[in-house]
């Protein structure tokens, strides 16, 4: 169940912009905004909106190493991934990959 990133630029403020479509999960795409090994912003397109907007919120300022460690792994019911596991297992592509 890993998710794909399909789109990934960097702005010329050094900002990281990936669009990931996600797989498992009720939303269907995640934008992220990352900038000197910090979470920016985070978008998540389709699922549970309410859900969505509060990870979004808790992870606005943190370090991507943070973020990855506290969301990875986490499951939603009988799923074997959730919307902020794709979302820590994107930010590990990002790192790793350098999509």
């Amino acid at each position: 169940m890993t998710p794909s990133i399909i789109n990934s630029e960097t702005l010329s403020d050094g900002t990281r912009v990936v669009i990931a479509s996600t797989c498992g999960v009720c939303s269907q795409m995640i934008r992220i905004e990352v900038k000197n090994d910090k979470v920016q912003s985070v978008q998540f397109f389709g699922g549970c909106h309410g859900n969505g907007q509060g990870v979004a919120a808790l992870c606005r300022g943190m370090k991507v190493s943070d973020v990855t460690a506290r969301l990875k792994g986490i499951r939603c019911g009988d799923k074997r991934t959730s919307c902020p596991d794709q979302l820590a297992q994107i930010l590990e592509q990002m790192n790793v990959t350098g999509k």
